[in-house]
């Protein structure tokens, strides 16, 4: 078995189990079927380094092509792609003409590494202030890294639904509903009175914006409709940065105001080197941090342990650690630990 088809087989599974059988279909299509003499078949087959979703991500920026020309109606791909359902040899013909029809446009496209948006995982960001601003009461200055577009630096103007009990603004467009476990948040709200986010490559949620919704699985319709109602209510808060460089212009202290720092599966991607002089500089901020001027770093990361991803804050002053539990990595399902 090649390297890409490995590849594509490891992401089948994985989109998979993160209900997207569209997505496990084309996948396994992909390794079953694809060849060298393909259009770009040499270069996918030829890619350098790790093709899989730790590193070059390869059938994701071919899938995520595909699902860019379903969205802007080329290629074909329409009488095949959700909501129809047809067999494999349908979808596989389908394919097979986009990539002929279109082999500029998808080589253009895979040139970038996939970048989403998932708003959903401002469900733990919602969690987090909420924790936050029960410790210290004070207006929030957000920090994100690793924030691709910065819809989830709005996480404060979207609503999160727990049974009968709302979090947020009563009406807002961008409601989450979560399968929630554990106790409910406390329920004062923060404010943020300013928020800003890095990334090596940002991108612009208008501009770019069918970048955003091509990473997006065709036959999950609902991650569309929270995208699109994010970038209406979003504005241009990204830096084009290392993130621990632009990081550390930003760690002093502003009196009257709690610095959140945060990132959601981003931390993960920073080199080992990165993220241990981040570390060193958030917690140097945290030991001048007082009552006044506190600093709180909250992450939702992959620990290696399923399921899902882990939520960590660290608060100061005290460095006091508190594990908030698990969320899910689309942020279907929340696990609260209270």
């Amino acid at each position: 078995m090649t390297r890409l088809a490995e590849a594509f087989i490891y992401q089948a599974r994985s989109c998979e189990d993160l209900d997207s059988p569209f997505m496990g279909r084309l996948c396994g299509l992909f390794a079953e079927r694809l060849t060298p003499a393909h259009p770009l078949g040499p270069r996918l087959f030829d890619w350098p380094g790790e093709l899989g979703p730790g590193a070059e991500s390869v059938p994701l920026r071919l899938c995520g092509a595909l699902h860019a020309l379903r969205l802007l109606d080329r290629g074909g791909l329409a009488p095949a792609y959700p909501p129809r359902r047809v067999d494999d040899d349908a979808l596989w013909d389908a394919v097979e003409t986009a990539l002929a029809t279109e082999t500029a446009f998808i080589d253009d496209f895979i040139d970038s590494p996939p970048q989403t948006n998932e708003v959903r995982r401002s469900a733990a960001l919602i969690l987090a202030g909420h924790v936050i601003h029960d410790r210290f009461a004070l207006p929030l200055r957000l920090s994100e890294l690793g924030a691709s577009a910065g819809l989830n630096l709005f996480w404060d103007c979207f609503a999160l639904q727990l049974g009968d009990l709302r979090l947020g603004p009563v009406d807002s467009p961008l409601v989450l509903t979560p399968d929630w476990q554990g106790p409910t948040p406390p329920a004062a709200a923060p404010t943020v009175t300013e928020r800003r986010g890095v990334d090596l490559n940002p991108l612009d949620p208008v501009r770019d914006g069918l970048r955003l919704r091509a990473y997006l699985w065709p036959d999950q319709p609902d991650r569309l409709h929270w995208t699109d109602a994010a970038i209406a209510m979003s504005d241009h808060v990204m830096d084009r940065a290392d993130g621990v460089d632009w990081l550390e212009s930003r760690l002093p202290h502003q009196a009257g105001t709690c610095h959140m720092v945060y990132s959601t599966v981003a931390w993960q991607y920073f080199l080992a080197a990165s993220r241990a002089r981040g570390t060193a500089l958030i917690e140097a901020a945290g030991r001048s941090a007082t009552n006044r001027s506190p600093l709180a770093w909250f992450t939702m990361e992959n620990d290696g342990t399923s399921p899902g991803a882990a939520m960590t804050l660290r608060l100061w002053p005290g460095d006091i650690t508190l594990n908030l539990g698990r969320i899910d990595f689309h942020g279907r399902w929340v696990r609260f630990s209270g």
